[in-house]
């Protein structure tokens, strides 16, 4: 128990204790005034002190009902603690993708403040891999959570998510990250993702489109390979159609299929100029990719004259790469 229940505990018994003190030292003192305040006077002087034991007991019993059924619960993702979460769904996605939905307590959500991210580690052979994973569930959702996740043939964790069968777990910690999402942190919010670098963007995009208080715009280019491999795009085509006036979203494909009236090739310096805003103190650009991708973005953004990101992305960077 916290000190401060543990206060708030004694300090009940004691007022009870103390007002049935006043109750009985007043009416005695009155006790010659009036019949009742005799008959009360006279009655506490012989009262059972089994009773007001038995009472002052069940007192502290039901404050301490009171107290366990109503403090803060253990909190299902731990910073500190590895934990597993069970596999219950796994819906295929793309080719290579899929989303994995873990098992939450019925009541619980995962509690994943917005624009951070869990750890995952597996054991391959006599090692310990780690990588970091992106939600896109609702943050609010009871239950479960999901992870969407690209496996390639020579990965490692990606790999053993791919292998994952209904009911396996797999150990996860959190929060992880340096950004935290908050309304109307800018006027506008440029985003450059690739593959699954989509999954903080989409986090931070749904919750602040859900917001009816958040005015923040947003402006995405988002880059694959194929047209098959882009992830989730009827989610994001319907919040662009939703909310015209506060989210537009450019495909790139390296390969186009021949009716294609998105980008063609990679992510240009000419394409983050036309199509996201420009640097200002009340602009962001949040960058989540491939590596050799991100590389690529800010040589483009510095021609740009934005402020080139850190080797570690702080919470307040202009520009922040996942």
């Amino acid at each position: 128990m916290h000190a401060e229940q543990a206060l708030l505990l004694g300090s009940t018994v004691a007022t009870f204790g103390l007002c049935c003190l006043v109750a009985n030292r007043v009416a005695s003192y009155f006790a010659d005034s009036h019949w009742i305040l005799h008959d009360y006077s006279k009655a506490t002087q012989f009262m059972d002190y089994g009773v007001v034991t038995t009472f002052l007991l069940g007192l502290v019993l039901s404050c301490g009902l009171l107290y366990f059924f109503s403090a803060p619960s253990k909190p299902v993702l731990s910073k500190d603690e590895w934990r597993p979460f069970k596999l219950i769904q796994k819906t295929p996605v793309s080719r290579t993708s899929a989303i994995y939905r873990f098992q939450l307590p019925a009541n619980k959500s995962l509690g994943l403040p917005i624009g951070r991210h869990v750890s995952v580690r597996v054991k391959i052979g006599d090692r310990i891999v780690m990588r970091s994973y992106t939600p896109i569930s609702d943050p609010d959702a009871k239950g479960y959570f999901e992870l969407l996740v690209k496996s390639y043939p020579q990965g490692n964790v990606s790999r053993v998510f791919g292998q994952l069968k209904i009911g396996d777990a797999i150990e996860m910690k959190g929060p992880k990250g340096n950004f935290n999402y908050r309304r109307n942190m800018a006027d506008t919010i440029g985003l450059i993702a690739g593959g699954t670098g989509l999954t903080p963007c989409l986090q931070i995009i749904e919750q602040a489109l859900r917001d009816p208080e958040d005015k923040t715009r947003f402006s995405m280019l988002y880059a694959n390979v194929e047209h098959d491999e882009i992830l989730l795009k009827d989610r994001l085509d319907a919040l662009a159609a939703q909310h015209p006036d506060r989210f537009r979203v450019r495909y790139y494909l390296n390969v186009a299929p021949p009716s294609w009236d998105g980008g063609v090739g990679y992510v240009t310096k000419e394409a983050i100029d036309t199509h996201l805003p420009k640097s200002s103190e009340r602009n962001r650009l949040l960058m989540c990719g491939p590596p050799p991708m991100i590389e690529a973005m800010k040589g483009h953004i510095s021609e740009l004259s934005f402020p080139a990101p850190g080797p570690i992305s702080k919470e307040h960077d202009p520009v922040f790469v996942f």
